[in-house]
């Protein structure tokens, strides 16, 4: 049922006394909440969810009460309105649905031990203690915690421990604050500490099953994160000190905490001697991304949810800019090419797909606002847009001012907007809210008509859209000085096309540098002039070439035939950011093929092609004194090569493996997951598969465990992949946070998929029951969506999920992927055998 009225509009809290006594061994919270603030109304309403509430008081008196588990809420009645303390006595659940309060799992020499930490955002630290659980509702907190303590053990909070008394922790009082950010964690932890050069205390956390040095990292990139936000924003971090702590169970990638960042092991901690590259900017950027929310979300917060992407959009592209500035030679620049651009152009080109910023009030709902491609990636390339628009020196003038007005409260995207316009000198909210409040994205076509230069913009779709005319203001970016800074028209004519290429001496370009959300389609004369100018683009720039050819493809504007004869000319290239998209359009191709047939061999071929020189230029080893680039290309050939079944690829792996047969974690980080895998698939044994599941069992490095299930997964034997569904829930072999990719690698896998399909719908309810209440349930649904191909598992696929519709927070993905799938179909139907043609052609 959805909340038509915030809780906060009733009772304005001003400070929560907490007190919770937490029992592990029967998983039981005791807490008393006193909670005082002003009552707009005799009748007023808290949060709650789980609860049991024995008692409320008010200013000493008890008062009625009644629990509403339908809107998560306790209705309170008042003898007054005005200031008021609340008194709320309660007990709760330990619950292990790593939302709330709740255990972490994990062993130490084959001993089983736990961690006791947090999650609350978006609506559950209701489930804690008793609040007004809304952005809005900020307060300041003292928190006193008592636990079935023993000796090594130790509590972190979002401040200072300040004392001990009869084995209760109290912690100091918090700044102004929203409760999604509230955190603490107790249990047997290692940490290592520095500061920074302005006094905060930086520090990490984790369980002692890691070795010490899988801390100094992340201890580094924290460090230098917080000067270079200090200095970037020109505001001092507000707190004492900036704690990372990686919990062993944890459904999101991390969670922004004020002075409590907590991380899935994966992203936080990591081994430095065998590590790849890849990881290291993940973790770097998740760790970025979080710090620079102690600003932009925990400092100034959005006032409701339907900004989320105040915070999320922003502390994504400030990833990027951070890390550019720690780590230069990584071009970091260049993986948000890759990965955000990527899956934000993917997934805002169905119809359906909700806009950056959007109305919500259910909290089912608010949790289905997470949508990485679209709340994250395309937030934050409408926010690049926006830093280019208005120039470095604008952005921080402006954020400073931002900060300034709004620190310890709440802001809005018009806000932000003033802020910037304010400090540039333009109108940024009339060009960005375009962009923020419609849907979807342009293509803009480029052609010659009648001697004359043209471009328009339209309403780019995969899959059938119902175009309504939609307009952008799109920085345009071109190469041509003809071309406007803005287009805000449906078209424009540039002038005589001749006369413009004499005088630039280059071909016609748009959205140089692909930093503009929109994608282009040339004419055929537009398109010849680049193909044949090639070599003098950059490596974006042919990124950003292959990038919107595949998604004209996708779009049915062109045919994936047309592109298929293309791709050689790409392959020599040293540069990751071509790779990524050559080897983009590459896979898609497999999807036009069934496995083990002529047309599969065929594309086999293709691939081997496409790969041998970089496979013979790289070998499987890295190599002293090779370029980062080297480092991130070996991995999207050598994968190349064994999905060719290249003899000598499948040989080298194997032979790897067997000389590392019993150190496999001592293989190659950027390379073991190939190795593994190519053991699994062609050289498969029970006792191989056996041995694999228990080293993903004993293994505290999230990276080699990552790998054992990408190989495993992808085994061809029906009788393995069985044992694997049967492990799915089995908590001690497979955790929660990590089933979803376990999953989806049996799905992917041919010979796996039905098994995997049939599980997931024989046991939906325990995966409700099991991962439901956070935001990362309703991606099992997109990954589905992401692999089915057939009019078949089209109907499945509806026949099981149609029903659901009107499940909060499953709404919009079931619609959404229902078009993903069949949009894909039709495609496939359609174009199959001019693109298994074009392939054939290819290889001969």
């Amino acid at each position: 049922m959805a909340e038509l009225t915030h809780f906060y509009q009733t009772f304005q809290p001003e400070h929560y006394n907490i007190y919770l006594d937490i029992n592990r061994a029967t998983k039981t919270i005791s807490g008393q909440t006193k909670i005082t603030g002003d009552a707009q109304a005799t009748a007023i309403n808290i949060h709650q969810k789980f609860l049991a509430v024995s008692a409320v008081q008010a200013d000493g008196q008890a008062v009625p009460f009644k629990l509403d588990a339908d809107n998560e809420a306790i209705h309170i009645d008042l003898a007054k309105a005005g200031k008021t303390t609340l008194t709320i006595t309660y007990t709760a659940p330990l619950t292990d649905s790593m939302m709330g309060i709740y255990p972490s799992y994990y062993e130490v020499a084959g001993e089983k031990k736990q961690i006791i930490g947090t999650q609350f955002e978006t609506t559950a630290a209701r489930q804690a203690f008793p609040c007004v659980d809304e952005p809005e509702a900020k307060a300041t907190f003292d928190l006193a915690i008592k636990f079935d303590e023993h000796a090594g053990e130790t509590i972190i909070s979002n401040m200072p421990e300040v004392k001990t008394e009869d084995g209760v922790h109290y912690f100091d009082t918090t700044v102004k604050m929203s409760t999604y950010l509230i955190a603490f964690a107790f249990g047997e932890l290692q940490s290592k500490l520095t500061e920074t050069k302005s006094g905060v205390k930086i520090g990490v956390f984790g369980t002692k099953a890691h070795k010490a040095n899988e801390l100094d990292f992340a201890l580094d990139i924290a460090k230098r994160s917080i000067e270079f936000y200090e200095d970037f924003y020109q505001t001092p971090y507000p707190l004492p000190h900036s704690w990372q702590l990686a919990l062993p169970d944890f459904s999101a990638g991390a969670m922004e905490n004020w002075g409590l960042v907590t991380y899935r092991e994966a992203y936080l901690l990591l081994d430095p001697d065998n590590t790849a590259l890849d990881m290291k900017q993940r973790v770097a950027t998740v760790i970025a991304h979080e710090l620079a929310h102690q600003w932009f979300g925990d400092l100034v917060t959005m006032k409701w949810w339907d900004d989320l992407w105040l915070n999320e959009s922003f502390a994504n592209m400030m990833e990027y800019v951070a890390v550019d500035a720690l780590e230069p030679d990584w071009h970091i620049w260049e993986t948000f090419q890759t990965s955000e651009a990527a899956a934000a152009l993917q997934r805002d080109a169905t119809d359906g797909v909700q806009s950056v910023h959007v109305q919500v009030e259910n909290p089912a709902e608010i949790d289905a606002l997470f949508d990485g491609a679209i709340v994250y990636a395309k937030g934050a390339r409408m926010l690049v847009m926006a830093r280019a628009l208005v120039g470095d020196e604008a952005l921080r003038k402006g954020l400073k001012a931002y900060f300034k007005a709004h620190q310890y409260g709440n802001a809005t995207g018009a806000d932000l907007w003033a802020a910037l316009g304010e400090a540039s000198g333009m109108n940024v909210g009339a060009i960005m809210n375009s962009w923020l409040e419609q849907p979807g994205y342009p293509v803009v076509s480029a052609s010659v008509v009648d001697g004359q230069l043209t471009i328009s913009q339209q309403q780019f779709f995969i899959g059938d859209g119902q175009d309504q005319g939609r307009q952008w203001q799109i920085p345009l970016n071109s190469n041509y000085q003809a071309a406007p800074a803005i287009l805000a028209e449906t078209s424009a004519t540039l002038g005589d096309y001749a006369q413009l290429r004499a005088d630039n001496g280059q071909p016609f370009r748009l959205n140089v540098g692909n930093n503009s959300h929109f994608i282009v389609k040339y004419d055929q004369t537009l398109l010849d002039d680049i193909l044949a100018n090639l070599d003098n683009l950059t490596a974006i720039d042919q990124l950003q070439l292959l990038q919107d050819l595949r998604l004209l493809a996708e779009g049915r504007q062109i045919s994936y035939a047309s592109i298929v004869p293309l791709l050689t000319r790409f392959a020599g290239s040293h540069s990751t950011v071509v790779n990524d998209a050559l080897y983009r359009v590459a896979g898609d191709l497999k999807k036009f093929v069934t496995p083990d047939s002529n047309e599969e061999k065929a594309l086999q071929g293709l691939y081997d092609h496409l790969s041998a020189a970089q496979v013979a230029r790289l070998g499987w080893t890295p190599q002293a004194g090779e370029s980062n680039d080297d480092q991130l290309t070996r991995p999207y050939v050598l994968s190349a090569a064994l999905y060719a079944k290249n003899s000598d690829a499948v040989a080298a792996a194997h032979k790897l493996f067997t000389a590392n047969r019993d150190r496999l974690a001592t293989l190659p980080a950027d390379t073991r997951v190939f190795v593994l895998r190519n053991e699994v698939q062609n050289f498969s044994s029970v006792d191989l598969f056996n041995d694999l599941l228990a080293a993903s069992k004993q293994t505290a490095d999230a990276s080699f465990k990552a790998d054992i299930a990408a190989a495993l997964t992808s085994t061809p034997d029906d009788k393995l992949i069985a044992t694997l569904i049967e492990k799915f829930e089995d908590a001690e072999t497979i955790k929660p946070q990590d089933l979803r990719a376990w999953f989806r690698g049996v799905l992917a896998n041919h010979a796996g998929q039905q098994a995997a399909w049939d599980w997931i719908r024989n046991d939906w309810s325990w995966l409700e029951a099991t991962v439901g209440g956070d935001m990362e349930f309703t991606t099992y649904i997109t990954v589905i969506a992401g692999i089915f191909r057939t009019a078949d598992r089209l109907a499945e696929f509806k026949a099981f999920f149609e029903p659901k519709l009107n499940t909060p927070g499953l709404t919009r993905e079931i619609q959404m992927d229902i078009k993903v799938i069949t949009s894909r179909v039709d495609l496939v139907e359609a174009e199959a055998a001019a693109v298994n043609d074009a392939v054939a052609q290819a290889i001969k």
